[in-house]
């Protein structure tokens, strides 16, 4: 499969490139409105996109909490190009430009197995393959539904 990974600078790209792969995505990303609220998050984050000729097919939008530390505020692959390397490539090319600019390590919060959701036992595993350690389990971050799982790598 070929595709490219971009930075993204444009706001409004960012925001387009957000809405449009986060509402394809409902087993990972909603309800609307919060949707709505990341699209417009990103637009002043450090964000990637991959694309299939014009066609974006996923993004990474990443979060700067201090000069050591970003989080991956969101990632999301069209489903039918899951298993394609696009969620790898982007991550590559996050980590990439966050060790250019000095950060030390790369967090990110996802549901915790306690939840027993299937989806996100891929993203779970996603994670963990690509270097990432769970810390710890914060069980009312998002609700008690939704237990938030906080993982951790050293770049």
């Amino acid at each position: 499969m070929k595709y490219q990974i971009m930075k993204i600078e444009d706001s409004d790209a960012k925001e387009k490139i957000t809405l449009e792969i986060m509402n394809a995505l409902p087993k990972w990303f909603s309800p609307p409105e919060d949707i709505i609220k990341k699209s417009r998050q990103h637009r002043d984050f450090p964000f990637f996109a991959a694309f299939d000729g014009k066609n974006a097919i996923g993004f990474i939008a990443l979060k700067i909490h201090n000069e050591f530390t970003a989080d991956i505020y969101n990632l999301g692959v069209l489903e039918a190009y899951h298993r394609a390397g696009i969620g790898s490539a982007l991550l590559a090319a996050a980590e990439c430009y966050l060790r250019s600019e000095g950060f030390k390590f790369l967090t990110v919060k996802t549901l915790d197995s306690s939840a027993e959701y299937e989806p996100y036992e891929r993203t779970r595993s996603f994670y963990r393959k690509s270097g990432f350690y769970p810390l710890e389990v914060f069980p009312l971050f998002w609700n008690i539904e939704n237990p938030c799982l906080f993982m951790c790598k050293c770049l």
